[in-house]
């Protein structure tokens, strides 16, 4: 099992990266470059909790998503084709007063086959680097879509 730990600072509020991160309409790669909209179903959505599947590559997952707490976004793998376990992503964000936000996540990778075990290692290991680079270029896509949008 990895466990990857991500963080940055972003000019943008815990709810409009919540709200990017529960957009799954078309276009969700253009916010998160691992969700590939051909792989995007939705399956139940509620004010502050959706059931989506999701993926990119040969990969795919279902995620129970939950953003009752409007600080923090759990989103738990209930069905994958490669993880499972205790796979998921939790996202914590701490506002600033200077108006940006950080944004804390922690990525579990648990693979629940061969392929999914050897994905694991390379997640754990070297993937960082790339899951790094995703995770950052999603809050500069959040901060370019906020200020789109004219800041609402």
């Amino acid at each position: 099992m990895s466990t990857i730990h991500l963080h940055q600072t972003i000019a943008a509020t815990p709810e409009e990266y919540v709200a990017g991160l529960t957009d799954f309409g078309p276009g969700r790669s253009e916010l998160f470059g691992n969700s590939d909209d051909k792989y995007l179903d939705v399956h139940a959505r509620g004010p502050q909790e959706a059931d989506v599947t999701e993926g990119s590559a040969g990969i795919w997952e279902r995620l129970h998503y939950d953003w009752s707490d409007p600080r923090r976004v759990v989103m738990t793998t209930t069905d994958s084709n490669v993880w499972g376990g205790k796979s998921g992503h939790t996202y914590t964000f701490t506002p600033k007063a200077d108006g940006t936000t950080e944004v804390d996540a922690v990525v579990v990778r648990e693979g629940k086959n061969f392929k999914g075990r050897v994905l694991g290692v390379v997640v754990g290991t070297v993937g960082k680097r790339h899951l790094s680079k995703a995770f950052a270029n999603t809050g500069k896509a959040i901060e370019a879509w906020h200020h789109a949008d004219g800041g609402t």
